[in-house]
């Protein structure tokens, strides 16, 4: 049972109102605790593109009452995993979510889309003051028996709200993040450059496949993101264009401070990708027809010993941002509201429970981080590269299909989203 909050109900405070953040106050209205999330801009919008939701983090929100005719309304369940050779012939290929033999399915959805969906049940739950926009949370006192937020509102006022912990849930630029560890190194980036669109087009083999395509520093990556058009045939396409460069001079193209990614024409970048038409895709048609395309670095942070300070803990990207190419971000950020859901259920409100999440998730998640940053899934492109330059006629002399199942197999076990395992888990919060 829930123990008795030491403050007499006082809130939980949650920074930052994104994906993490919202599924966070979500778990938290579903063990009885209060809590308030403050998010810094004014007005919430689904902004961003197309991202994918594991298993691990699908059966978290169907714990949450967020099952597959919620979901199905806002993506697509996911088939299929592949990755295609330069010479586009196939290196490997696996059956995802319930095709795979999960109990829940893989969802590639719109990020904002998500956010939204996310964002309307805590105000449908909680009530309309439990979101307060245009409220950035700048740092934090601790004091006996809770914490106290600092706030700054859009109107130029300075707050101080107290509560019982603080979830700090604001992102890569986690000003939070920023005062536990004032000595952190800056933002990494290894040199890989993405384009990111969306383009309508016909979805290629399963219908529901994510596909890699090309080489470990030079490839595309597209999945549907959204049901056929009854009428046209066709589908909302995310796709990521990526090239791998020296990084020694650091990100400087069109950056100013918080600001990662700009737009930018598609005549800047299709040079990269001219030629790559195999007949079942054309990669340089996918890539014009969409309306806009945003560039951005592959960034992430080194890993922080600790998320937790006292009555103050960090979550999804604000206490691990790592490289999207496992899909598993804003996965993961999902799975910390209900590890740390569950750790409140169990220790109470208070330092105990926090320390109790960051036992449970601090070191493992870093070392992901880090695996991340070597590439992830997309690792077997890189042996490819090094074993036949990238040119194969039959992948089985390269990469023997035992060897490459237990390539994915090891990061899945890592990723937290192995088979067996997550099948055989209880429920992460009792209710």
């Amino acid at each position: 049972m829930l123990e008795t909050n030491t403050l007499g109900g006082a809130p939980v405070l949650i920074a930052g109102g994104g994906i993490g953040g919202m599924a966070m106050a979500l778990t938290l209205h579903q063990i009885g605790v209060p809590c308030v999330v403050y998010e810094a801009v004014p007005d919430l919008q689904p902004l961003g593109v197309g991202i994918n939701l594991q298993p691990n983090a699908v059966r978290e929100l169907y714990d949450l009452g967020l099952d597959a005719p919620v979901l199905d309304r806002i993506g697509i369940q996911a088939r299929e995993w592949a990755l295609v050779g330069r010479n586009g012939r196939e290196i490997y290929a696996e059956p995802r979510g319930l095709a795979a033999g999960y109990r829940w399915p893989q969802y590639s959805v719109h990020r904002g889309e998500l956010q939204m969906l996310l964002y309307r049940t805590v105000l449908e739950r909680l009530g309309p003051d439990a979101v307060r926009l245009g409220h950035r949370v700048t740092g934090y006192h601790q004091r006996d028996g809770g914490v106290t937020a600092l706030i700054e509102t859009r109107a130029g006022q300075r707050l101080e709200v107290q509560g019982a912990l603080l979830v700090a849930a604001d992102g890569l630029h986690s000003a939070v993040r920023a005062q536990m560890h004032p000595q952190q190194p800056p933002i990494h980036w290894g040199g890989a450059i993405m384009w990111r669109g969306t383009t309508p087009g016909v979805p290629i083999r399963s219908g529901a496949s994510f596909v890699g395509l090309g080489s470990l520093k030079h490839r595309v990556v597209c999945y549907p993101i959204s049901k056929p058009d009854p009428a046209t045939g066709l589908a909302t396409i995310n796709w990521i264009a990526e090239i791998t460069v020296d990084n020694s001079q650091g990100w400087t193209q069109g950056r100013t401070e918080g600001n990662w990614n700009r737009r930018v024409d598609i005549d800047e970048f299709i040079g990269h990708f001219e030629g790559w038409d195999y007949g079942w895709i054309d990669v340089p048609a996918m890539l014009r027809g969409a309306r806009q395309v945003f560039e951005y670095p592959m960034i992430d942070r080194d890993p922080v010993p600790s998320w937790v300070d006292g009555r103050v803990a960090l979550l999804g990207d604000a206490a691990h941002v790592m490289y999207p190419v496992g899909s598993n971000g804003a996965s993961q950020a999902i799975v910390d509201a209900r590890v740390l859901g569950a750790a409140l259920q169990v220790e109470g409100v208070g330092p105990a429970a926090l320390r109790r999440y960051d036992d449970k998730l601090c070191a493992d998640i870093s070392a992901l981080v880090l695996r991340n940053r070597g590439a992830g899934p997309f690792g077997l492109l890189g042996l490819v590269d090094e074993r036949c330059g990238g040119v194969f006629d039959d992948i089985d002399q390269v990469i023997p299909a035992a060897e490459r199942e237990a390539f994915m197999a090891r990061y899945k076990a890592a990723a937290g989203f192995a088979i067996e395992t997550l099948n055989a888990a209880p429920p992460t919060v009792r209710v």
